[in-house]
């Protein structure tokens, strides 16, 4: 594992070069999802991949910017999904974005996961590393520095609700307003890594992406970014549902399959249980 968070490592001061040097216009290219790829996305994904390629314990990576997996050692042991720079559209707006790294063993999938990291570009390079703990890092002077361990409160105060509110089901909407009325405060960027690392770093809160009537499936992929961040939550002391179960109980049919999702401290996310089960 070592080496595989060292290659995470150089790779973050590599994207942090290229998000601050590379063209951040369009390319000719689309992913998976059928979005026109931005240059510095497609610089991202070879900067990781690159990186990976020369660590021999990685059998298999895939990668949110390609439609397949890609084999790298045959006698490795560990399968890594990686979303090389989420949040890429809020560049040419100077917000915060970040890498998800969801890390397995043996195969993809939630009852194979063993670690889960994401790096956060914003006016400072910040890594999570999840494993036993969850362990934050600081880019300083060229080299990631251990901070300190995370751990969530049982109730938090920020809420990032994400999805067009048209779109939102009824109950779910009235979920949101609630919080507010309880005095939870809005914290919302539209990239999924700083708003998940502020509620992480704020002690708790909750994060959101529901089913909608224009995404019934979720939006945020399940190997990419939606089993990573609750690997990183539940390790951290919180929680990570889909509305009803568990999202480190849930399995895929492929790479790129979708879920709904909610992170945080077990008060926010009891909610969310209790109002989706009596609308079930």
């Amino acid at each position: 594992m070592r080496d595989i968070f060292d290659a995470i490592q150089k790779s973050a001061k590599r994207i942090k070069e290229a998000i601050d040097t590379k063209d951040i216009g369009y390319s000719q290219l689309e992913n998976s999802s059928g979005e026109t790829q931005l240059e510095l996305d497609i610089k991202c994904d070879m900067i990781i991949e690159e990186e990976f390629s020369k660590v021999a314990s990685i059998h298999t990576v895939a990668s949110e910017e390609k439609e397949h997996e890609e084999v790298l050692h045959e006698n490795g042991k560990y399968f890594i999904a990686y979303d090389p720079l989420d949040g890429s559209s809020l560049i040419d707006v100077n917000l915060s974005v970040g890498s998800i790294f969801g890390i397995y063993e043996g195969a993809f999938g939630t009852q194979k996961m063993v670690a889960a990291c994401y790096v956060v570009y914003g006016p400072r390079v910040e890594m999570v590393f999840s494993q036993n703990k969850t362990k934050l890092y600081l880019l300083q002077a060229g080299e990631f520095e251990f901070v300190k361990e995370i751990r969530l409160n049982e109730k938090g105060k920020l809420m990032a609700p994400g999805g067009t509110q048209q779109n939102w089901k009824k109950y779910h909407k009235a979920m949101i307003d609630g919080f507010f009325a309880e005095g939870y405060r809005l914290r919302y960027s539209g990239g999924m890594v700083p708003d998940l690392h502020q509620i992480l770093l704020k002690g708790g809160g909750l994060f959101s992406y529901p089913a909608t009537s224009d995404k019934p499936e979720g939006k945020l992929r399940r190997l990419f970014e939606v089993f990573p961040f609750a690997f990183v939550f539940k390790t951290s002391g919180g929680e990570a549902v889909d509305g009803k179960d568990e999202i480190l109980t849930l399995g895929h049919a492929h790479i790129h399959d979708t879920s709904p999702c909610f992170f945080g401290s077990k008060y926010e996310i009891d909610r969310v249980k209790e109002v989706y089960a009596r609308n079930a």
